[in-house]
């Protein structure tokens, strides 16, 4: 099971406050626990969303909104992306990691959709087409 592990952003991260060496040192350890296991197939942080872009959609119209974003608590600082057996792994490990920020923190786990998700939507052809193309891509 693929998962998407989001390190939600505070008021620090969102004002581009970097975390001590110390916990660049704690986290680079617990990424490499991560690798060793075999777990971790993508992670890095964000810049502050005072950074980002967003692109609002209605219909065929597309508005470009300039960041900062308001709701600081529903923002993303970082994410990893870890291979599992499922939730309950998943837990335990971010159980195990240090606090991302130097205060208050938040950690997201997100499932991604795997193709046997789509069953009742896509023919057994078209989800091995998808599968395929998947794998020659990487993911």
């Amino acid at each position: 099971m693929r998962v998407m592990v989001l390190v939600k952003a505070t008021a620090d991260s969102e004002k581009g406050v970097l975390p001590e060496r110390e916990m660049f040192e704690a986290m680079g350890k617990f990424n490499e626990e991560l690798a060793a296991a075999g777990l971790m197939l993508a992670g890095d942080g964000l810049k502050p969303s005072s950074q980002g872009k967003r692109v609002a959609f209605d219909g065929p119209n597309r508005t470009v909104i300039d960041g900062p974003f308001a709701e600081t608590r529903e923002l993303v600082a970082g994410y990893w992306i870890w291979e599992v057996k499922d939730m309950d792994e998943a837990v335990a490990w971010v159980k195990r990691c240090p606090n991302p920020m130097p205060g208050p923190s938040e950690i997201e786990i997100r499932p991604f959709y795997a193709m046997e998700d789509f069953a009742g939507v896509f023919t057994d052809e078209e989800i091995a087409q998808k599968v395929q193309r998947r794998e020659e891509l990487g993911m």
